[in-house]
């Protein structure tokens, strides 16, 4: 199988041509290709494939071989590689992915090749049974008496505010600890969580509770950041099926978000992100959420996923 690695600040994936190239079960090759000890090592892998309603279509899997609706820094490296391997050469690129056909504004370096890409990351999704998430389950203290109500009367007014209205700042629960969390869907479900100091978190110990609480029927990608000032926000992020990244597109956007709305920073922030840092714009005309950040490739070449499923004992 041909493959080009790349990444966008740390968050990394192998990419194959779809229009050349057929992967059998890309399920599978997710997760041997992925591996950092017996694989190529990645945060997935990405199909770049003919579209009919785009000048290519996204089709990512998580390292652990889950397929994933969108990711922010993914589709700018898709960019890249439609750009400059001659698939489509436009300055303004659409990509259809999992959650919608994106957007891509191209800038260049000194040799024409695509540097930077601005993504239209679309209108972030706040009703809480699109994201989804079930707000009735966030909170232990009250969560069989909410649940309760949204059972026992459907249309009740509490029941309706519990399914509608945003998830912002409430009080989540897990394992005992309380925070504040904000939800917001990006093409797939962000939950934002203010701590003191995100650096000293044991996200490996953590993220996977977080990731797995029956609030989130389809799992959830978690942001933990700190906001510096009305400009800047630090930010960890443990993505479901991967574990934590370097970086996460959406989930910058999701933050971006979170933090405008709880008043905490202005509508264009920088995201610094533990491989870089991204510029998001939640512009205000338009509703739309705007990413600019880095693709880079690191290397082309041809993996045979046969010896490497044998490699790890298979």
């Amino acid at each position: 199988m041909k493959f080009t690695k790349m990444q966008g600040i740390g968050n990394d994936y192998v990419y194959v041509n779809g229009f050349e190239e057929s992967v059998e079960d890309p399920s599978e090759a997710a997760r041997l290709v992925s591996d950092r000890h017996f694989g190529i090592g990645s945060d997935g892998l990405i199909l770049i494939c003919p579209s009919e309603t785009a000048d290519a279509k996204m089709v990512m899997y998580n390292s652990d071989g889950t397929l994933g609706s969108m990711c922010g820094n993914g589709v700018r490296c898709v960019a890249k590689y439609v750009y400059d391997y001659g698939i489509a050469r436009k300055q303004t690129l659409h990509i259809e992915t999992g959650s919608g056909i994106r957007e891509l504004f191209l800038t260049f370096d000194e040799e024409g090749l695509v540097d930077q890409v601005r993504v239209n990351m679309g209108q972030p999704e706040l009703r809480p049974d699109r994201i989804p998430v079930v707000p009735a389950l966030l909170s232990g203290r009250r969560r069989l008496e909410r649940q309760a109500v949204v059972e026992s009367f459907p249309d009740s007014e509490e029941a309706g505010l519990e399914k509608n209205s945003p998830v912002i700042s409430r009080t989540l629960e897990v394992r005992g600890s309380f925070y504040q969390a904000t939800c917001v869907s990006m093409g797939n479900p962000h939950c934002v969580i203010p701590v003191e100091d995100p650096s000293a978190l044991n996200l490996e110990k953590i993220g996977p509770y977080f990731e797995h609480l029956e609030a989130f029927p389809d799992r959830v990608n978690t942001e933990f950041i700190k906001v510096r000032n009305s400009r800047e926000v630090e930010m960890r992020v443990w993505e479901r099926g991967a574990g934590e990244t370097l970086a996460c597109g959406t989930g910058a956007c999701a933050v971006a978000v979170a933090c405008i709305l709880n008043g905490w920073t202005e509508r264009k922030v920088t995201v610094a992100l533990r491989g870089g840092n991204l510029e998001i714009e939640w512009n205000e005309e338009d509703g739309n959420v705007y990413m600019t950040g880095p693709a880079r490739k690191v290397f082309d070449g041809i993996v045979s996923l046969k010896e490497l499923a044998c490699g790890k004992g298979a």
